[in-house]
């Protein structure tokens, strides 16, 4: 088990990162709010979670132990395999997630792309007893300028399946929001986004 990666960032992609380890590229996939934290050429730290199958290895990587630890526990709910809940972490926040399970709010879960009703019945049923509560602080990463998450915003629902267009109409209704945050954050402007699709 790879619990983390240290190292320079090679390259940033749509959907994974590659972190250079002793002369290694590694190749980790990384959800939009996690990728909105790297930048090329410099180190990072990032938490990862390996899921073997039988022709593949494959590392997924977070922000935190935390945002790992739910990845792993999502994926021992009934047809929840990694890129769900990956996608889960995209569009709620660790706390987001905790508190929607806690209190059996399915309104907020299907609001992940792959998760319909029954499958938002099932992770509350089964993973209620296990998923803890809420802390009190959400954080989010600050960008580096205020016009830089529109690619990023963009990027990260591509790459969860939404169509150019769908991303582009996106990105323009939550404009709003990151005009009146002096210190905006593509995790919180992604899920403003995920909401307004999730309702078209």
């Amino acid at each position: 088990m790879i619990a983390f990666v240290r190292g320079p960032v090679a390259a940033i992609g749509v959907d994974s990162a590659v972190i250079e380890v002793g002369g290694l590229g590694l190749q980790v996939f990384c959800h939009p709010g996690t990728l909105a934290g790297l930048r090329p050429g410099q180190e990072a730290r990032v938490s990862t979670s390996m899921v073997v199958r039988e022709d593949s290895l494959t590392l997924y990587g977070f922000a935190d132990d935390d945002e790992k630890s739910l990845f792993e526990l999502l994926q021992t709910a009934s047809g929840v395999g990694p890129k769900l809940a990956q996608a889960a972490l995209a569009v709620l926040s660790p706390d987001q997630l905790r508190q929607a399970v806690a209190c059996e709010d399915l309104a907020v879960l299907v609001k992940v792309p792959g998760i319909g009703k029954k499958g938002a019945q099932r992770i509350v049923l089964e993973l209620k007893d296990k998923i803890g509560a809420p802390s009190k602080t959400v954080t989010g990463r600050p960008l580096q300028s205020q016009e830089a998450w529109r690619d990023q915003v963009h990027a990260g629902l591509v790459g969860l399946g939404w169509s150019t267009r769908d991303a582009e109409d996106a990105v323009t209704a939550v404009s709003p929001l990151a005009a009146d945050n002096p210190n905006p954050s593509v995790p919180d402007l992604l899920r403003a986004a995920l909401r307004v699709l999730s309702k078209a």
